[in-house]
């Protein structure tokens, strides 16, 4: 008897991670315009200490042990037959290939600035962006970062540290960032941002000029609908949170309004069968959930039971966001619980218990060396 197919559509941090339990219990093809593993985590990191994250957030998918059995698909999602179950891909060999399911994973995430992009890359075009974004920091003398989000915030606080002689300034449209986590985190982090010499601009909305999509970093005055003087820049960083989901492939009756996928509580797609959606493309809360709380064990859980005929179990949502902040510091990793309690990595764990350990072997199953 043959083993179920399961396509992972998207192999980012939820794709990857469901792929990785599915492993061992059927055929499973993840599909990837990506060579590896190109993590959309902890950009302040990425952009200030590119050879630093891209050793823990850039994997060549060939480095997972659990991935030994998987067949990956280097290439464009085009289209999704859902009578036929099959995916179409466009490879890199400009060939269109035909990939049949009896369960898919939809979790292809979204667009959301210069640093998580669905185009098409080999893994030297991924070097090249890393270091192409950190070298126009580099030579900029003021920098500008905009959003109220993480991605802002460490932005700001990891590249004032890497270069504390330039002008950094964070500029969030309410009356402080991080809105989603507890208030205790804000306390502790903008502390953290004045020691380090940000200067915090509350109260600023940024106007979004017509067709720009945050895919760059720029260098024209930020212009503002909350009434303040337009303000000039070297850089200025757009990481407000305009994030579109990547679905363009997907049959519009599986979407919502915004375009992200429909999901029931328990991963499922309403009126499919064998369909489920994990990550930022998938509509299970306000603040999608599913991306940032572990929930592929519940969605490889779920596929199972389904294979099986069994029931399945819900997803539920957290209140508010939690984890790290800024990334790993001089300091050590601090990561704050959803009550805004802080809990701290010491420096010499990083590369000794929390990497190897916890992250390699506990959560991936074994990464072998690059």
């Amino acid at each position: 008897m043959s083993r179920p197919r399961v396509v992972v559509a998207g192999l980012g941090d939820s794709g990857l991670l469901t792929a990785l339990h599915l492993s061992r219990h059927a055929d499973v093809v993840g599909i990837s315009t990506k060579p590896a593993l190109v993590s959309g985590q902890e950009l302040g990191t990425r952009l200030a200490r590119p050879d630093d994250w891209a050793r823990d957030y850039v994997i060549s998918f060939d480095r997972y042990a659990k991935l030994s059995g998987v067949r990956t698909v280097h290439g464009t999602l085009t289209g999704l037959d859902l009578e036929a179950r099959t995916v179409e891909v466009l490879t890199s060999r400009g060939r269109t290939n035909t990939e049949r399911y009896d369960v898919l994973v939809i979790s292809t995430g979204v667009s959301n600035g210069f640093w998580r992009r669905p185009d098409f890359q080999s893994a030297d075009q991924v070097d090249a962006s890393l270091r192409a974004a950190h070298e126009r920091l580099a030579a900029a003398g003021s920098i500008n970062v905009l959003g109220g989000g993480a991605a802002s915030v460490s932005t700001a606080a990891n590249v004032a540290t890497t270069w504390p002689d330039k002008q950094v300034r964070l500029f969030f449209p309410g009356e402080h960032a991080l809105p989603h986590h507890h208030p205790k985190v804000w306390q502790r982090v903008s502390s953290l941002l004045t020691a380090r010499g940000v200067t915090l601009h509350p109260g600023h909305r940024a106007v979004v000029p017509d067709g720009f999509d945050c895919d760059r970093i720029t260098d024209e005055p930020v212009s503002w609908s909350t009434g303040q003087p337009p303000t000039p820049a070297d850089a200025t960083i757009w990481a407000i949170g305009r994030v579109r989901p990547n679905t363009s492939w997907v049959p519009p009756e599986l979407l919502d309004d915004d375009g992200f996928v429909r999901v029931s509580p328990d991963l499922t797609l309403p009126g499919q069968t064998g369909v489920f959606a994990i990550g930022d493309v998938a509509a299970t809360d306000p603040l999608r959930s599913t991306a940032r709380n572990r929930a592929d064990k519940l969605l490889a859980r779920n596929i199972r039971a389904h294979l099986a005929g069994k029931p399945l179990r819900e997803f539920r949502a957290p209140r508010g966001r939690w984890g790290s902040v800024l990334g790993v510091q001089a300091n050590g990793l601090e990561v704050f619980a959803p009550t805004g309690q802080a809990f701290r990595f010491p420096a010499w764990s990083i590369d000794t218990v929390l990497q190897p350990w916890i992250v390699r072997r506990g959560i991936y199953g074994g990464i072998r060396r690059g």
